[in-house]
């Protein structure tokens, strides 16, 4: 979180007009389906210093549930190659948060191959998604990553489903991406330090895995290119997953399942497919798909957007854009922020608090990297992006997180050196902490223990629901 930044924005208005979500009628599709029988890691490959200041969580996913493999299916046909689905609504474009693409293959109970066979012989497992964000987050549409070269299908979706809560990706079966980026947990989990086999931890708390669609480096100090390769690191990792790359595709490759699914999604035979880049393209696949649902700031930001309103009035001059009036209204006050909350978002977007000199854009985050003095006073701190790029000036930079579901994902900064977001407001209050590379943007900020109060709600505001997904079904 960057909070204590001074804001640029000379206007009000001109803060909305750039984080103005467009807000219709639609919702984010994050209901199971009604006919569904059963309901439905931050790394890259360690170097030296990696080992030190991994970004893993601790390992506390559920354990998966047994499924019993039958035969194999048939490997993929060159007309089966993919191509663009149009089945969703008018648009022709699936919701990203549409639990059909993340509540798993349907049935109950154990995962057969016969379902697998099933699901796989559907001509829409591998046709590629026209996709649309949820409300929201939609205004960043033109900020998608990585799907040019990785082009989001059901198949690969769902492939990476299965792979990211398969603890049987590590070295002894008991740590999956699960593990380290929890469902419950807010794609994170609740501990300081990740936890990775044999319970070794790193140095660093674990990022969130939502809204990653609107990114292309990875973690927090940016050394994965992109989720592809974030997707993969952890497996390496000799306190993550701590196996090897190739040990993880025998594995995988031993599963009749998955090697009937990987030469079918990825072309292929006698799971020649199977190999790790289309390990990483499938759980990226589903990473993009983990998005947030419109939370009750976005339905507040369309109301405001109308500005005052006498209703009567515009029913008359403007029917329609009365219409839409009536719309947001009826949302925001199904979604409502409280009072606050309102002055919380005030002061995040004034001056005063000056948050969107980081914060800002539709996942309210810049993507970039500022030292804001965490864990600079030790005599060897963490020196973040510096690593990566050797530039002096970005020593004890870190990458900017999301506002977004926040208050769902404590402990809080790379190090998890804060419990509670009200620690996180107070530093930024007081401005950080002094060193010879802190970000010009943190500054002491002039606050009454209310509007610290008001941001924390602000905050809050910001949370929503997270598709539904299937946790436990996976081939065996």
């Amino acid at each position: 979180m960057q909070f204590g930044a001074t804001s640029k924005w000379t206007t009000m208005g001109l803060v909305c007009g750039l984080l103005l979500c467009a807000i219709g009628c639609s919702q984010s599709a994050t209901k199971p389906k009604a006919d569904k029988d059963a309901k439905k890691g931050d790394t890259a490959t360690a170097s030296k210093d990696d080992v030190e200041k991994t970004d893993m969580p601790s390992a506390k996913s559920d354990a998966e549930k047994p499924a019993t493999p039958d035969k194999p299916a048939e490997p993929a046909k060159p007309e089966d190659a993919a191509k663009p689905v149009e089945s969703a609504g008018d648009t022709g474009k699936v919701i990203l948060g549409d639990p059909e693409l993340t509540d798993g293959i349907t049935g109950g109970g154990e995962l057969t191959m016969e379902q697998i066979t099933a699901w796989l012989a559907d001509p829409k497992t591998n046709e590629v998604l026209l996709i649309e964000l949820p409300v929201g987050l939609d205004s960043g549409a033109q900020n998608i990553k990585g799907l040019k070269e990785n082009p989001l299908t059901r198949g690969k979706i769902e492939l990476g489903r299965q792979l990211y809560f398969d603890k049987r990706l590590s070295s002894d079966g008991s740590v999956s991406c699960a593990s380290c980026h929890n469902p419950d947990e807010g794609y994170a989990a609740h501990t300081q330090f990740g936890v990775g086999v044999r319970g070794q931890t790193g140095g660093r708390n674990s990022p969130v895995a939502y809204n990653r669609i609107l990114s292309d480096k990875q973690f927090w100090d940016g050394r994965a290119g992109s989720l592809e390769e974030q997707a993969i690191g952890p497996i390496a990792n000799p306190i993550e997953m701590a196996n090897t790359h190739e040990k993880a595709v025998e594995t995988v490759k031993g599963i009749p399942g998955y090697r009937a699914e990987f030469d079918k999604i990825f072309g292929g035979k006698d799971g020649e497919s199977v190999t790790i880049e289309n390990i990483g393209k499938a759980i990226a696949s589903f990473e993009r798909v983990l998005v947030t649902s419109p939370a009750p700031y976005d339905y507040n930001e369309k109301l405001l957007s109308f500005g005052e309103v006498d209703a009567a009035e515009l029913e008359k001059e403007d029917p329609d854009l009365y219409a839409d009036y009536m719309k947001a209204k009826t949302l925001a006050d199904a979604h409502p922020m409280n009072d606050s909350a309102k002055r919380g978002r005030n002061i995040f977007f004034g001056e005063k608090g000056g948050c969107t000199a980081c914060h800002v854009g539709a996942n309210l985050t810049d993507e970039l990297y500022h030292n804001l003095g965490i864990g600079m006073h030790v005599d060897e701190p963490d020196h973040g992006l510096f690593a990566q790029s050797k530039d002096e000036k970005h020593k004890g930079a870190f990458k900017t997180p999301t506002i977004r579901n926040v208050a769902k994902s404590a402990p809080y900064m790379h190090d998890g050196s804060q419990q509670t977001l009200e620690e996180v407001v107070e530093w930024y209050a007081k401005g950080g902490f002094p060193n010879a590379t802190l970000d010009p943007k943190i500054k002491k900020l002039d606050l009454s223990e209310q509007d610290k109060k008001d941001l924390v709600e602000f905050m809050k505001a910001c949370s929503s629901d997270f598709p539904v997904v299937e946790k436990y079904r996976l081939p065996q």
